[in-house]
């Protein structure tokens, strides 16, 4: 029988190193600025007492989720009737070409880190948000390259005890990672091989790339980035792809804002939710929206692209309280 809060709050109390909190909007901890409270949240950047207060939490019965940087959630209005675990552990180090980084540390912090020290290699990636243990979940990528391409290990903890996984072992594929499909798995750290580089070079090319990126996604929009990955092409039907311009594909890829572009999804709305005017597969708060219009919307784009094309776009976003 699943203890009461209170329970659990006390059982909490003897960790070592963990902020434990009730009530906490989770909105504040997401990129959107929607959500509901966390019945309780929790916060540390002790391994130790992640585990504890994970096997804590499990045989309390109660419901658990473990957040990052909130760059791709979408909580509920009503918020989550549980724990929300938030690993903060955000150490970067180097040793000549290796870089090891914990889960808690910010993207960007990495990408700045590796350029300083002239290490190429995830340069493009910057201006993406969120976490580490977040890009290597969904395997972040951006410009024809992706983090998968220099991960040499990853420690994680499959619920009972620490393990580590070389490249192979993670499975990789495009926006996706053996650690997708294990819920109850979470990442610790990872290993990635670099390579020597020129850093003024590796600060033009992210520079370049922050540009674009800013004018896109303005720091300060509250916006997940891209709702919806984009498709393979090789795996489209037939008659799909025979309507996909040629000047349309990029790097063996069609961009879901390309479907969405031909179902007019520029300029939607649904209550404080809105699709970019020039950007179809980008939905932001415009400063009053909601979980439950945020959905309606994404469900709403889905059926017109299914509708018209019979393909189901696949969301890059986690929802949490549904």
């Amino acid at each position: 029988m699943p203890q009461t809060t209170g329970e659990t709050l006390q059982s909490l109390a003897t960790v070592p190193n963990l902020q434990v909190s009730t009530g906490v909007p989770l909105a504040l901890h997401t990129r959107f600025g929607i959500g509901g409270p966390a019945a309780v949240f929790v916060e540390t950047a002790d391994f130790a007492g992640f585990v504890a207060a994970l096997r804590v939490v499990r045989t309390a019965g109660c419901q658990a989720a473990v957040i990052g940087g909130g760059s791709n959630l979408i909580v509920a209005d009503a918020g989550f009737d549980g724990v929300v675990l938030h690993y903060s552990a955000s150490g970067i180090r180097a040793e000549g070409a290796r870089v090891t980084a914990d889960s808690g540390a910010e993207l960007q912090a990495l990408v700045d880190f590796t350029i300083e020290h002239g290490l190429g290699g995830i340069e493009t990636l910057t201006r993406l948000p969120g976490h580490v243990g977040a890009a290597v979940y969904g395997n972040a990528g951006a410009y024809g390259h992706a983090i998968s391409e220099r991960v040499s290990r990853v420690a994680f903890f499959d619920g009972e005890k620490l393990r580590g996984f070389d490249n192979s072992q993670c499975e990789f594929a495009y926006r996706d990672s053996v650690f997708k499909r294990r819920k109850g798995w979470f990442i610790f750290s990872v290993d990635l091989t670099l390579e020597p580089a020129s850093a003024a070079e590796l600060r033009r090319v992210a520079s370049d790339i922050a540009r674009v990126r800013d004018e896109k996604f303005p720091p300060t929009m509250k916006c997940a980035g891209s709702i919806f990955k984009n498709l393979l092409l090789a795996e489209l039907p037939a008659a799909v792809a025979a309507q996909v311009p040629p000047s349309a594909v990029r790097e063996g890829k069609v961009p879901a804002a390309w479907f969405l572009e031909q179902i007019g999804a520029k300029g939607m709305a649904e209550g404080g939710m809105r699709v970019a005017d020039y950007h179809a597969n980008l939905i932001y708060n415009s400063g009053t929206g909601t979980a439950r219009e945020l959905c309606t919307l994404i469900q709403e784009l889905k059926t017109r692209v299914r509708e018209r094309f019979g393909l189901l776009l696949d969301e890059e976003v986690q929802y949490v309280g549904f």
